[in-house]
């Protein structure tokens, strides 16, 4: 009887572990729901900066995916998480990433979304910290929500801002190679 005791506790163990995925000494969990809609962890990997790991990102979506470029052209449900893993990333910082991002997913035509990128870059005007995590959230019926440490922070309306903020983790051009391979379950 014992010995059967244990194999079911290790099977249920093992079940539960599998709940979540472990990147840069943080866990991501391997699904989350947003307004009734599950998606799973795609692929999950480390923001690296000179060797500094900054963040741990995620990203979800409905059903797997490696195509970059479907999935940042895809009007379907998806999410990115941030978890931040070091104290060098402040406000100041994470603003001047977000622009250097659109820049570069949108070849340097940010101007056609000036404005929702404005507001985007507002979301993390607050003080950041070690630890926190940001949840970007697209469901097409109304646009990217992003939440800070489970807070609601605001909504951008419109596809091809989601385009645009997808595309810097996954342009040609993205924030971090290994990070957008890592994603992408590569």
């Amino acid at each position: 009887m014992k010995k059967i005791a244990l194999i079911i506790m290790a099977v249920l163990s093992v079940g539960l572990t599998n709940a979540q995925t472990s990147v840069a000494g943080v866990t991501l969990p391997n699904s989350e729901t947003y307004q009734g809609q599950t998606l799973q962890l795609n692929g999950a990997g480390v923001r690296e900066k000179l060797w500094i790991d900054l963040y741990a990102g995620g990203l979800y979506l409905t059903n797997k995916s490696s195509n970059a470029a479907s999935i940042v052209a895809a009007n379907e449900p998806m999410s990115i998480k941030l978890h931040i893993v070091s104290k060098l990333i402040t406000s100041d910082k994470m603003i001047e990433a977000v622009n250097d991002g659109f820049e570069n997913s949108t070849k340097g035509n940010t101007k056609p979304l000036a404005d929702k990128i404005e507001k985007f870059k507002s979301f993390f005007s607050q003080e950041i910290k070690k630890n926190e995590i940001f949840d970007i959230v697209y469901l097409p019926q109304s646009g990217v929500t992003v939440y800070k440490n489970d807070k609601e922070v605001g909504t951008i309306e419109g596809l091809e801002f989601k385009k645009a903020l997808f595309g810097i983790w996954l342009s040609n051009r993205p924030a971090d190679d290994d990070l957008k391979e890592a994603m992408l379950g590569k």
